[in-house]
């Protein structure tokens, strides 16, 4: 008899809260340009994001939901803003549950890095040709300071205190509509030169009030928003927060300012740091920058090290053998694939079978598919044995 191979870590079981999740992997948040100017979901997400669920992912996030009409990047982002979108996202959310995955969502606004176009239409301020050309005129911007997030970039208003409490208040508003829609998981966006990022960022920071100056002053907005969301999401339920961990500019926000405020956002109810690092100036997304695999683990393993939180990875991760080995080592809690999803959404059962061999089948893929395929890998296999005919 042949013996029980034992499972990864990758595909081991994860309790958070009261919220239990199959695997390690997540399908990051990945903004689809696919929404329709109000904003709303249409049939290409329910077909995105089921396949992704199909794919064997223990959790799925939808890309970020902005809170306000003027903190999104696109006029094709998903929104979050108002109480009729709560029932088409329920639809969303029902959709990746009832096909293996527990659903998760990300909040956003994007501050001044906001009113661009679409990446392949250039993913610059949006201008008065597209006005023109598609009907997209561009919005004002807003920032905790007048600085552009690029060298000639429209420069973002500064936000008043008065309109800052507005913005607290839109994220708990959103969460409370993640909720009433049935998301298991909500991810506060504080990464990426996005708004909480330059609140945060020294160099993008310049206030002298209460929300700027020291670590304390730039950190308020963030713990202000977690709290207010964490007020409005379930005590059963995780929340995870995604931040820059590093600027990686001169006199930018370091990873001991990320430390600090993880354990800050703890003891607010955060439950899970999303590491990710840099992009407070120029987008990385759209150009060709060297990454090696796993680039953005030793983050993710700083929070974990430090901090009581657990911490989720991202960053080119593509093999399973490097995925189960960040795990083993204990550097992240969870593994979240972003792009290597969207070109093989079967990644994690895929890396199942690499990680354990056939008898994956048995124990990660769903039975309609696993009878045809098991049955294939042993005619393969005899094939293989008999040699040439």
């Amino acid at each position: 008899m042949t013996a029980q191979v034992p499972a990864p870590l990758l595909f081991t079981p994860l309790t958070l809260r009261n919220v239990s999740l199959k695997n390690r992997i997540a399908i990051s948040p990945m903004q689809q340009y696919a929404a329709g100017p109000d904003g709303k979901v249409v049939d290409y997400h329910t077909v995105h994001y089921g396949r992704m669920a199909m794919g064997g992912a223990g959790l799925v996030f939808t890309e970020a939901l902005c809170v306000a009409p003027e903190g999104r990047l696109t006029y094709s982002d998903l929104g979050i803003w108002h109480d009729e979108f709560v029932e088409p996202l329920a639809r969303l959310a029902d959709n990746i549950r009832a096909l293996g995955a527990v659903p998760g969502a990300q909040i956003l606004h994007a501050g001044r890095k906001a009113s661009v176009q679409r990446p392949w239409q250039g993913y610059m301020p949006l201008s008065d040709q597209d006005r023109e050309a598609r009907g997209e005129a561009p919005w004002q911007t807003v920032a905790p300071s007048p600085l552009p997030a690029n060298p000639g970039w429209p420069t973002p208003r500064e936000l008043t205190e008065a309109e800052i409490a507005e913005i607290v208040t839109a994220h708990g508003a959103a969460a409370r509509r993640c909720r009433q829609a049935g998301f298991e998981v909500l991810d506060i966006h504080g990464a990426h030169g996005y708004l909480i990022h330059t609140f945060l960022s020294p160099i993008s920071n310049q206030r002298t009030d209460g929300y700027g100056g020291d670590l304390a002053g730039r950190m308020r907005l963030a713990l202000e928003i977690a709290a207010a969301v964490r007020d409005e999401w379930p005590d059963d339920k995780p929340l995870f927060y995604r931040l820059s961990c590093i600027d990686d500019e001169p006199d930018g926000w370091t990873m001991e300012d990320s430390i600090i405020l993880a354990q800050e956002l703890g003891r607010l109810g955060v439950d899970v740091i999303d590491c990710s690092s840099r992009g407070l100036g120029q987008r990385t997304t759209p150009v060709t920058v060297p990454r090696e695999q796993g680039f953005q683990v030793p983050f993710a393993e700083g929070i974990r090290r430090n901090t009581d939180l657990k911490s989720m990875t991202v960053g080119l991760i593509m093999e399973p053998e490097f995925a189960e080995g960040v795990l083993q080592d204990g550097r992240a809690d969870l593994i979240a694939i972003g792009r290597e999803a969207l070109f093989n959404p079967q990644w994690p059962l895929q890396s199942s079978l690499a990680l354990m061999g056939d008898e994956a089948y048995d124990h990660f893929w769903r039975p309609n598919d696993a009878w045809w395929l098991e049955k294939r890998a042993r005619s393969l296999a005899a094939a293989k044995a008999a040699g040439p005919a």
